[in-house]
């Protein structure tokens, strides 16, 4: 056999590297989409940061304890949809206390589903972003009870 005649028969090589190819491509789609899964909770963090700042300051500068509540919840859902975030995968748990110098704090707790991919949904049950603010109640506003020091 000549040695042109045996290259044309060696198989070598032919399809090699296919399967790296298709192994390429499946890393790629999911690395995409656990970097677009780390966006989501970092966006959610941002979205619940700026709610419980918003509740927090329209709590404490609502005129009664029973409008202040309505007010942070208002001021907490504005935030979110504003972020394009759900409201119905936030919760914000009531806040007890409403006086001169009292401290409040409120909490955002919002679900981001593990992974969402376009046309087919959520998988899995996710990570629950929280985010807190505190802020205290004016001391010298009018309408409350009680005296205007804080300690």
């Amino acid at each position: 056999m000549t040695a042109r005649r045996r290259l044309r028969r060696d198989e070598r090589g032919q399809v090699g590297g296919i399967e790296g190819l298709v192994f390429g491509v499946l890393v790629f789609v999911f690395g995409t989409l656990v970097v677009a899964n780390a966006w989501g909770v970092v966006d959610a963090k941002l979205a619940t940061t700026s709610a419980a700042r918003e509740a927090a300051r329209a709590y404490v500068e609502a005129p009664s304890q029973a409008q202040a509540g309505r007010d942070a919840d208002d001021a907490a859902r504005e935030a979110i949809v504003a972020h394009g975030r759900k409201w119905e995968r936030t919760t914000l748990p009531p806040v007890d206390g409403f006086g001169r110098c009292q401290r409040i704090t409120i909490e955002v707790h919002y679900d981001v589903p593990l992974i969402a991919i376009p046309l087919l949904g959520q998988a899995g049950s996710g990570i629950t972003v929280t985010s807190r603010h505190s802020e205290v109640v004016d001391p010298y506003r009018s309408g409350l009870a009680g005296a205007a020091v804080c300690r």
